[in-house]
């Protein structure tokens, strides 16, 4: 009886084992840190307006787009069920930051979304980020929907510029309508969809339906963060697990860096100067933040190319390569010296050592450039022939007499013709002259014969 009774004790253990190892994890996944009530109220802030436009880039006018898609994401989530959903504004206004805050806190608000579009200074930036609150558990809100947000975005094929905080002097938030919003207790997060003075991301608003797009992406992580459900669209997102992270402090990697990357170091891996590769083993590390971009100098720093991003880079993940190779085509005659910098998720760069070449990369001749070279060399030598011939000929005016003989000849005839036709009118006029007075001196000799015949003897 007690070999039994231990025997049922030791599986009842093993069996509670099993139960708490094996199921908390799924519902621990679903966890939304912030109070989700009954029926959510959402406001929707359509960025910048009247005076205010905002980012201005060729034909694109931000406070036009921002509307576009504020609007669109409203009627996106008006389909879903047991929900409010409200606009800052629904025209071309002039609005505060404080006025949109409070208009948020008029109605309740359980979150002010504001939608704008990017641009920076130099115009070498891409990619979609989100800005959020730097202090808990708005700052854990934000960072629960900001993962959303950017999930659909990369889905889309935008590269992903992370979730970041900015604070200004006074260690606040450095984004007005961020601190307007928290001072009144209510979360509010900076949707910039992507970057429109920059190549890469261009594409992705360059028309309405561009716009209105993002607008219904950025309602369905509205709807997946609230977990909302609509039966009109048929999709149910109440169970739908949200990023995990502790609901107690900020998210570390959310917090603004102002420190560079810690460690940039490039090496030679191998150099072939015939055929113009330099291959370059680059090894960088930032601690605190990930890396995002590279770029890199041939020429010593004083032009470098285009930011690309850096391989492996996941903002959403935290991760990235700490090394890749660098494979660079070299101009033919020319020794580089290259630096490669490294920017991390703050746009904060750490220059690498300087790679100097030992020796210029030349290129070998090729049969068609051998070939090329003769045809050039042969032209020169005819041009040359040609020239020698023309010093030892006749002066210009000879050759050119000589080239017009047959032409002379021509019009020696046809002056022989004009000068034959001429005689022959002369000769004609005085024919006719020479009859006409003969003509008069025989009506003269008739009247005087007349005259003699009627007078008296």
């Amino acid at each position: 009886m007690y070999k039994l009774l231990r025997k049922a004790t030791l599986f009842l253990l093993l069996s509670s084992f099993f139960l708490v190892f094996s199921f908390p994890f799924q519902t621990y996944a679903q966890e939304r840190l912030q109070e989700i009530k009954e029926r959510p109220v959402i406001v929707i802030d359509p960025g910048h307006g009247g005076e205010n436009q905002g980012t201005l880039e060729g034909k694109l006018d931000e406070k036009y787009m921002t509307l576009t898609t504020a609007l669109a994401m409203y009627e996106e989530l008006c389909l879903y069920d047991n929900v409010d959903v409200y606009l800052t504004r629904t025209k071309d206004t002039d609005l505060t930051l404080k006025e949109r805050a409070e208009f948020a806190k008029s109605v309740n608000a359980d979150f002010l979304f504001s939608v704008h579009y990017n641009a920076s200074v130099n115009h070498d930036l891409f990619g979609s980020e989100i800005w959020i609150p730097s202090a808990a558990p708005f700052n854990n809100y934000g960072y629960q929907f900001g993962y959303e947000f950017l999930t659909q975005l990369q889905e889309q094929g935008l590269f992903i510029r992370g979730i970041k905080t900015k604070l200004n002097d006074k260690g606040l938030d450095y984004y007005g309508i961020i601190r307007e919003a928290a001072a009144l207790d209510v979360p509010a997060v900076i949707l910039e969809h992507c970057h429109v003075d920059e190549s890469r991301d261009a594409d992705y608003c360059d028309s309405e339906e561009d716009y209105i797009q993002f607008g219904k992406s950025d309602a369905t992580a509205v709807a997946k963060y609230f977990g909302l459900k609509s039966s009109v669209l048929n999709v149910d997102y109440s169970e739908y697990p949200l990023k995990q992270i502790d609901n107690t402090l900020p998210v570390s990697k959310t917090l603004e860096d102002n420190t560079p990357p810690d460690v940039c170091i490039i090496e030679l891996v191998n150099a072939d100067y015939e055929k113009g590769n330099l291959c370059l083993n680059v090894t960088a590390t930032d601690y605190d933040t990930p890396l995002i971009y590279y770029d890199y100098s041939i020429d010593g720093g004083i032009t470098y190319s285009q930011r690309t991003v850096w391989p492996g880079s996941n903002t959403l993940e935290n991760s990235y390569e700490d090394t890749f190779t660098l494979n660079l085509i070299i101009p033919d005659g020319s020794k580089p010296c290259v630096i490669v910098r490294a920017y991390n998720l703050f746009d904060l760069c750490t220059e690498s050592n300087l790679y100097e070449s030992p020796q210029i990369f030349m290129y070998p001749k090729t049969i068609s450039d051998e070939t090329e070279t003769k045809n050039q060399e042969e032209e020169i030598s005819v041009a040359e022939e040609e020239i020698e011939s023309d010093s030892n000929a006749e002066p210009v005016i000879s050759k050119q007499t000589d080239e017009h003989q047959e032409p002379g000849f021509l019009t020696f005839l046809e002056i022989c013709l004009g000068v034959v036709i001429i005689l022959f009118i002369i000769l004609l006029i005085s024919q006719t002259i020479s009859y006409l007075g003969r003509k008069k001196r025989r009506r003269q000799r008739k009247k005087d014969s007349g005259e003699n015949r009627n007078h008296p003897r």
